[in-house]
């Protein structure tokens, strides 16, 4: 019986994936109706706006969300792998081979079938082939890669004091960020606050810190009103950020980074948040169509050529009806796509034709910390509204629990926002280890 349910295949387990995965668990795999596999190359997910903060190492890990238990749940399988191929005519992804850290293999390649397949993988940083990124400088696109930044910048701040403290170095630290979008303005600000802290904590030597952000593009935050980008860019200068705008990348080497204009920055951290990109192995994906970086198209039921693939969030390229362009990648839209794709899937199992995905644009926030929050947001009886302070913050906040709604529930996400609460009081503000 198990053999004949409608087999829904999900890769990805980001926002829009685990969304979806988890809807159509309490839908259709409580109800026995489908058999629901969610596959992703990690064992837990953090909402990805938020990893600058676990690259500063100022997110709580209670944060994290483990797979396994969300699927026990929410009636859907985890798998875990990284997929690697397609094979339409079979109706079969490939999964490649899992090796341990010493390289021998552990679980060889393996084929999973599916009648529903939905892409979800999210996107990675777009290095535009400048020489030396991808050597030299470090990544957020992944819990993982941030973990990794946050222990190397600890480390740093150790050799660093101890280098000040023997006087073997004294140049400041440099920490340069390349991408002025919000990833690379809010961890900025995320790295200022904490620079602050380890010195409250006592680590011993004095520490000077400059942090610096590179940006091809003459504005600050382009998805803002030039208003509010302002006023972003006005905070960090109070923060002591240096800004340098209009410079375009050429090369990164172990200790600098070079612009087109021939200046050179010092960096002894580099972090690369310049552009995105859908994974490479998605440009040969069996046919399917994908756009100049790697992004599936769809049309309007996000449905690709093949009406048994789905692509949603980041990886989808989806024209952005009576705008110039496609959906921009961001959590929203990511939201909005799983939640159309649901009701598609559930509508192809009762005979059903598919829903039209219609993008409502809520408008853009940055979260600068504990400093500021700035922002638009869309009304169709307002028109655009620019909100910061406290109203942007709840708002921003809210973001936040909407996908944590979609996961847990309201009764779920409340106890998590009260024992958040409490345990501020009791932990470190920041992760040292």
């Amino acid at each position: 019986m198990a053999d004949e349910l409608h087999k829904i295949l999900i890769v990805g387990g980001g926002a829009a994936g685990l969304e979806l995965a988890t809807e159509l668990g309490k839908k259709l795999g409580k109800s026995g109706r489908a058999e629901i596999t969610l596959l992703d190359a990690a064992s837990t997910h953090i909402w990805k706006p938020l990893l600058h903060e676990v690259a500063s190492g100022t997110l709580a890990e209670a944060e994290e969300i483990e797979y396994m238990a969300q699927a026990h749940r929410n009636h859907f399988r985890f798998l875990f792998g990284r997929m690697e191929g397609l094979d339409r005519a079979a109706k079969e992804i490939i999964v490649a081979p899992i090796n341990n850290k010493q390289g021998a293999e552990l679980i060889p390649a393996r084929r999973f079938k599916y009648d529903s397949l939905v892409m979800a993988v999210g996107s990675v940083s777009n290095t535009f082939g400048i020489k030396g990124v991808d050597q030299h400088c470090m990544f957020i696109d992944t819990t993982t890669q941030a973990y990794r930044f946050q222990r190397q910048l600890v480390e740093t701040y150790y050799i660093q004091s101890y280098a000040n403290q023997s006087r073997q170095r004294d140049k400041p630290l440099s920490i340069v960020i390349v991408g002025a979008g919000a990833t690379g303005v809010e961890l900025s600000a995320e790295l200022h606050e904490v620079t602050k802290l380890l010195a409250t904590y006592g680590l011993e030597g004095s520490i000077e810190v400059n942090i610096t952000i590179i940006e091809a593009a003459t504005q600050l935050l382009p998805a803002l009103p030039p208003r509010l980008s302002q006023a972003t860019q006005d905070q960090l200068l109070k923060l002591g950020i240096q800004l340098k705008l209009g410079r375009k990348v050429t090369e990164v080497t172990e200790t600098e980074v070079h612009t087109y204009d021939g200046e050179v920055f010092d960096a002894d951290l580099k972090v690369w948040a310049a552009g995105i990109k859908a994974p490479d192995w998605m440009k040969s994906l069996d046919g399917l169509e994908t756009n100049h970086i790697n992004q599936l198209v769809v049309d309007q039921t996000l449905q690709t050529s093949d009406p048994d693939v789905f692509a949603i969030g980041d990886c989808a390229a989806c024209a952005w009806a009576d705008h110039a362009g496609n959906v921009p990648p961001r959590a929203q839209a990511a939201h909005q796509m799983a939640s159309a794709v649901a009701k598609t899937i559930v509508n192809r199992l009762n005979g059903k034709a598919p829903v039209k995905f219609v993008y409502h644009d809520y408008g853009s926030l940055v979260s600068l910390g504990k400093f500021s929050t700035v922002g638009s947001l869309m009304g169709s009886l307002m028109g655009t509204v620019s909100v910061g302070g406290f109203i942007a913050y709840v708002v921003y906040l809210s973001l936040y629990k909407m996908h944590q709604v979609a996961i847990h529930g309201y009764f779920r996400t409340a106890m998590l926002t009260l024992s958040n609460l409490f345990r501020r009081s009791t932990h470190a503000k920041i992760k040292m280890h």
